[in-house]
């Protein structure tokens, strides 16, 4: 089975995977997001954890049709963002500050030098037409818990309080799609 961590970051999840992100980290097999070296239809799932909010809205069809290229019929691509719509309800129900706003919806890490944004933000029927107009059907959440990389702590898992994970609220919107049959 052929998985993908793509924008994996520092995060290693062992030899089972392909790690692939644009920084600087030894357990990285490759760095280009954008043109994997797969072959078509060869991969069985595509993880990626707070990656495309990094992108516009413009580049992101361009970077999705070719994670839906390298996918097998009825793969997987696994995508957590940010939840925007919980993010505002928490907001505006006055359960967090603007500071706790802030971090998840604009993002900003280091990478090459340079400070990167998030471009944009998600919620479910956006990122489920954007994954539709790419190739994607059976658009559902996921529950992290019950998956393959359910013991690796990424931002999927991402909770107000932090680390709250018994009693807080999820505030990683993860959404799953299948490759549309050939």
């Amino acid at each position: 089975m052929i998985k993908i961590n793509i924008g994996c970051g520092r995060r290693n999840f062992g030899k089972d995977w392909i790690h692939i992100d644009g920084g600087d980290y030894p357990h990285l097999d490759y760095k280009d997001i954008f043109n994997l070296k797969f072959k078509d239809n060869t991969v069985d799932l595509i993880y990626a954890s707070h990656v495309i909010e990094y992108f516009d809205r413009l580049e992101i069809k361009t970077l999705l049709s070719e994670w839906n290229r390298v996918l097998k019929p009825s793969g997987k691509i696994r995508i957590a963002v940010p939840n925007f719509k919980v993010l505002s309800k928490l907001y505006l129900d006055s359960k967090i500050s603007l500071s706790q706003v802030l971090g998840p919806l604009y993002g900003r890490m280091s990478m090459d030098g340079k400070q990167i944004y998030h471009r944009t933000t998600y919620d479910f029927d956006d990122i489920s037409a954007v994954l539709k107009s790419t190739g994607f059907n059976n658009i559902d959440y996921y529950d992290w818990q019950s998956t393959c990389h359910a013991k690796f702590d990424d931002h999927s898992q991402a909770y107000i309080p932090h680390m709250d994970k018994k009693n807080g609220i999820l505030i990683s919107l993860n959404v799953e799609g299948v490759k549309v049959e050939l």
